[in-house]
């Protein structure tokens, strides 16, 4: 068999065998972390909620994310990716399902920072752990194959969680249910998890000898070329000036995305009162809108990968996300169609955005390097996850209106596309390049 024809079937083995199941993971864990949203619909009401409560216990999530986020990721290059996911899913469907009997603001917020250090390492592993099955040219298109659970999740648990809101058993509300409910799919499948994964292309049964000598000694290869350009350990990769300047740009990016995010069923609960929507009509329309998403993170992921390029994919995909969500504000009070367009617009570039983002960081960083860089990262980024959910809470209950916030979490994205387009260097687009170019040389 030629090396052209060994690299197509061992990559299609590889997506085959992982990003099915690493997507049902992900969306699994997207699920469990933003179903906050919609329990918030009855929950609030239920235990005296004020939006500055809510928004503060949605955001506190990342704070626990954040403090373990890099030492998860370092446990994990120790043991292996597979234990450590396994790990990861058990506990947090404990947590999501103790979600489910809080009374207080105190328990609310204590249960949602736990589950954030539950959670924390989960995506920088499975980001640094498809690096090592895949050649830097199909980077992206993996990240995006299972980062598509992101809007999947929403788009599946928009009706799910909705139905769910209208259902009373055995004494629990509907709020209640939807966190036992959607909690235990992430206890069955880190069960599985562990049994299903392999850590290297070495364990993998599914691949022939062939492919996976050949697999081997191109990964080998291209990481080796990226190490005599940039050669660090995971304690130096996280001093890089690069993954500093991704950190920040990412930090203002989700800022945005999450404050939209947790509050995006409340806001358009408020646009669906205008209207005859129902409660499950409004499930089914914000489920289409996440559709729309996903489309639109395939589409960019490919269009990165086919033109070899990050950061304008990036910064064009923030950059219309915002200005679609400082839009929709001012047509929100004559247009609720074109308001819902306009929302759908801001999460297909808040989403679009994710899969040319991720593939920089395993472009010019390797190894226990690549999964340090990838959860420090991560951890400050989604510290705006903390922020922003908080942040519009808090000027809501000071305004009465969404108003404002949507402005300023428009502009928290600008800046954001700012910072990763204009300051982050060409390293790893230059890096994978010479890489490539050495090993096509060598072969």
């Amino acid at each position: 068999m030629d090396q052209l024809a060994l690299e197509q079937s061992a990559t299609r083995k590889v997506t085959m065998r992982l990003i099915p199941f690493l997507f049902l993971c992900f969306i699994i864990a997207i699920l469990d972390r933003v179903n906050i949203g919609f329990a918030a619909l009855q929950m609030n009401k239920d235990l005296g909620f004020s939006n500055a409560v809510f928004g503060f216990g949605a955001g506190i999530f990342f704070l626990g994310y954040f403090l373990l986020e890099v030492p998860g990721s370092a446990i994990m290059t120790k043991i292996g990716a597979r234990k450590w996911i396994s790990r990861i899913m058990v506990t947090w469907a404990a947590i999501a399902i103790f979600m489910a009997f809080v009374k207080t603001p105190g328990q609310f917020y204590t249960a949602r920072f736990l589950l954030g250090m539950a959670e924390a390492s989960f995506y920088p592993c499975m980001v640094h752990y498809l690096s090592g099955f895949y050649q830097s040219k199909h980077h992206a298109k993996a990240i995006a194959g299972f980062m598509l659970a992101i809007p999947g999740a929403n788009a599946l648990g928009s009706p799910l969680s909705t139905f769910l809101l209208g259902i009373n058993w055995m004494g629990l509300a509907g709020w209640q249910w939807l966190f036992v409910i959607e909690a235990v799919p992430a206890l069955v499948l880190g069960v599985i998890c562990y049994f299903y994964l392999d850590d290297t292309i070495e364990d993998a049964k599914w691949l022939n000898s062939d492919e996976k000598k050949w697999l081997i000694d191109v990964t080998t290869k291209e990481s080796l070329e990226k190490q005599k350009v940039k050669h660090y350990t995971f304690l130096q990769a996280l001093k890089d000036r690069d993954v500093l300047i991704l950190s920040a740009g990412y930090f203002c990016w989700l800022i945005g995305y999450y404050g939209i995010n947790m509050f995006l069923p409340t806001i358009s609960k408020g646009l669906a009162d205008k209207t005859s929507l129902t409660m499950q009509n409004m499930g089914w329309v914000l489920g289409l809108m996440y559709v729309c998403a996903m489309v639109t993170m395939f589409l960019v992921g490919n269009h990165s990968d086919k033109k070899n390029e990050r950061r304008w994919h990036v910064a064009v995909c923030l950059v219309v996300s915002a200005i679609a969500m400082i839009s929709s504000t001012y047509v929100a009070s004559s247009n609720i169609v074109l308001a819902f367009v306009l929302l759908t617009i801001a999460l297909c570039g808040a989403f679009g955005a994710y899969s040319p983002f991720w593939a920089i960081p395993p472009s010019f960083l390797t190894g226990a390097a690549a999964g340090g860089a990838i959860a420090l990262i991560n951890s400050i980024g989604n510290l705006g996850g903390f922020f922003g959910p908080y942040i519009v809470g808090y000027i809501k209950d000071v305004t009465g209106s969404f108003n404002a916030s949507m402005i300023f979490l428009g502009i928290s994205m600008i800046v954001g596309s700012l910072i990763i387009v204009f300051l982050v260097k060409q390293s790893g687009k230059a890096v994978n390049r010479q890489a490539e170019d050495k090993l096509q040389k060598s072969s």
